[in-house]
């Protein structure tokens, strides 16, 4: 023993190690979430706590910027702030270790504190976020000591100078000195990765995908008209919008998966009889169907948060029939696997086709759109109506608000008439001559009687409306234009069956849906 120093490795490397070393850790999280069924993804956990938390205004800006976009790179953002704490980290693993370990104790307790604090799954998340730190300190301390054997090889401030002969061989020495660290860093880093894809893999296959492949569909009643084989111009809307294409927004992270087996119905609150159904028994009663366009509250005008398809299930009026309204009986209040609530007034069941939904355009319903199944409530915004991944169905006073209420959007929330113009695009250029002018319309609940364009304020124009799939459905329409070189405005306004325009009033999609003319500009060569 000579009293000297123990070696400590270059602070780059360590850096390096430190932030391995949490990729590594994020991946066992990943895989402890999808091979557990006790524990959750620590990530998932996170992130899922941060939409609860955010507050109103940057939920919507998220919502309005990226869309579903949004829960991605906010699963990003915290992978990377814990990367970025991983390499803060490894250079303390061994100047001081007690500093280390309890920084990868604070870490590992944030998610389930998260989860606790906003009502999730805490004692999941604790169990994935307990295996990502075992992960992560054993990792650390492996390729920390792999780092120490880099001392001496890579001393810096006595090697000769670089260009030298000496130098030149030190370098080749240090090269090969580092490459079985570089070999340990990548293959950690290879395992995170890999664990964090059969992490996602597993809780994105397996006994609920089977499950719901294996549904059979009763017949449902009557014959629904033929939808139009898409869109008679190429680029606008069809009349029903397949199923991986129908927009999604809810507040869940990622779409949860509800085994049908387990999974049961509930009809409870101001009831005389409370119901409670298995999938089986509900699918066996889900003969009936009905065209219905969804739309988010938060869709701008022209914007594309809205759909129509065909859906088949159970009237919702018909269940409460069954469970008979009892006295304060005044809302419908949805209630979601994940703790989700949504609820309109009884008043709202006016013998319209409000359905509890299991199917979506002949399929059992897509996991991204609420397996096993949904309520669908034509002429409402989804917000207050299209609960997905349903367990729950709660007759409630008028005063019990669903989840979106206390964040300042309207109670009562009609989905207000519009419409949009798909083709040509906003800022299209197009060849003068006649141009095929085409796009979308609604009304809240009733026919579209009417879609017309004004070009460059002009006159109102009466377009062509296709074949309407029913009260609840989109209409598409078709205008020819002969359009004369130059810039042009291209504006579109439904009229409903009352003969009344949709109004011209601008107005946010806060607190209770956009309103206005669709516009755009186009350039005629």
């Amino acid at each position: 023993m000579d009293g000297s120093p123990t070696p400590v490795p270059p602070t780059r490397d360590l850096r390096l190690v430190g932030l391995v070393a949490a990729a590594g850790a994020l991946g066992a999280g990943e895989l402890a979430g999808g091979l557990l069924p006790a524990a959750s993804s620590p990530l998932l956990a996170v992130a899922t706590a941060v939409v609860e938390a955010a507050p109103p205004a940057l939920t919507d800006a998220a919502i309005d910027a990226l869309g579903r976009a949004s829960t991605p790179l906010l699963e990003i953002v915290v992978a990377a702030t814990v990367l970025v704490c991983g390499a803060w980290l490894g250079p303390r693993a061994s100047s001081a270790p007690s500093r280390a370990l309890a920084g990868v104790v604070a870490l590992a307790a944030v998610p389930p504190a998260l989860a606790w604090a906003t009502g999730g799954p805490a004692l999941g998340a604790l169990l994935g976020s307990a295996i990502a730190a075992v992960v992560g300190l054993a990792l650390l301390a492996w390729l920390g000591r792999r780092a120490a054997g880099l001392v001496g090889a890579d001393a810096a401030e006595d090697a000769p100078p670089a260009d030298s002969p000496r130098g030149l061989a030190a370098s080749q020495r240090a090269t090969l000195a580092r490459r079985p660290l570089l070999r340990a860093l990548g293959a950690v880093t290879g395992l995170g990765a890999l664990g964090a894809v059969a992490g996602r893999w597993l809780l994105g296959r397996g006994a609920v995908d089977e499950a719901r492949e294996a549904v059979r569909l009763p017949s449902p009643d009557g014959d629904r008209p033929a939808p139009p084989a898409g869109s008679t111009v190429a680029g606008a809307s069809p009349a029903l919008v397949a199923n991986d294409d129908f927009y999604r927004i809810d507040v869940e992270v990622r779409a949860p998966r509800v085994d049908p087996a387990t999974w049961r119905l509930r009809v409870t609150g101001r009831v005389e009889r409370p119901l409670e159904l298995t999938y089986d028994e509900l699918v066996a009663l889900a003969t009936d169907e009905a065209d219905v366009l969804l739309a988010c509250v938060s869709n701008p005008v022209g914007g594309d948060l809205a759909g129509t398809a065909r859906w088949q299930g159970v009237r919702l009026d018909d269940l409460l029939d069954r469970a008979g309204l009892a006295e304060g009986a005044e809302q419908v209040l949805g209630k979601a696997v994940g703790g989700f609530t949504a609820g309109f007034p009884v008043a709202a069941l006016d013998g319209r086709d409000a359905l509890v939904a299991v199917a979506m355009n002949g399929e059992p319903l897509p996991i991204a759109h609420g397996f096993p199944a949904r309520l669908v409530v034509p002429g409402l915004y989804g917000y207050v109506s299209a609960t997905k991944w349903l367990t729950e169905i709660a007759l409630t006073p008028a005063d019990v608000d669903g989840y979106w209420v206390p964040r300042g959007w309207a109670k009562d929330a009609p989905i207000k008439p519009s419409s949009r113009i798909d083709v040509p695009r906003d800022g299209a250029r197009v060849d003068a001559g006649r141009v095929a002018v085409a796009g979308v319309a609604w009304a809240t609940v009733g026919e579209v009687a009417a879609v017309e364009v004004a070009v460059d304020d002009g006159p109102w124009r009466t377009a062509r409306l296709e074949p309407s799939l029913g009260p609840y459905a989109w209409r598409q329409w078709v205008l020819d234009w002969d359009a004369e070189p130059g810039g042009h405005t291209l504006a579109v306004r439904a009229v409903g069956e009352d003969g009344q325009p949709q109004t011209a009033e601008t107005a946010p999609p806060r607190p209770d849906g956009a309103s206005g003319h669709h516009t755009i500009a186009v350039e005629v060569r």
